[in-house]
């Protein structure tokens, strides 16, 4: 099924990719965005987020996580150079993927982070690290 997928990475040419991605695998796009308020304004129309940490307004990735998780009930998961930043983790939100991440990892990242969103069972690409307390 297509979800909705937001994108929150401000390096453009990083974001655009995986747009390109998300979209050659049928699912739509909600949006890119660079920072924490135009995450939360293209938050409410999606299903999926894609978060990397440190965004044009600082270091806010953490708790925009857990706040498009707490406002709209979106599954999380974190994409960033920065693993070590989430401790043991987020409670709520689905895992980390550090960067950089091939072309066929983020395919790979997008369809287990679609398959919990819709509670299918498959197991997790190779390099990302689940959290064990998921919402």
């Amino acid at each position: 099924m297509s979800k909705k997928i937001l994108i929150v990475e401000d390096e453009i040419f990083i974001a655009l990719e995986v747009e390109a991605i998300v979209r050659e695998l049928g699912h739509e796009s909600a949006g890119i965005a660079a920072d924490s308020a135009a995450a939360m304004e293209r938050g409410s129309d999606a299903d999926v987020a894609l978060v990397d940490l440190n965004l044009a307004d600082g270091p806010t990735g953490v708790g925009l996580g857990r706040k498009l998780r707490d406002s709209y009930g979106i599954t999380v998961l974190y994409v960033t150079a920065n693993p070590s930043q989430l401790g043991e983790g987020v409670p709520g939100t689905l895992g980390v993927v550090p960067k950089p991440v091939t072309e066929t990892e983020m395919r790979d990242v997008i369809a287990y982070a679609v398959a919990a969103r819709e509670k299918v069972t498959m197991p997790p690409p190779r390099r990302m690290r689940v959290f064990s307390a998921v919402a």
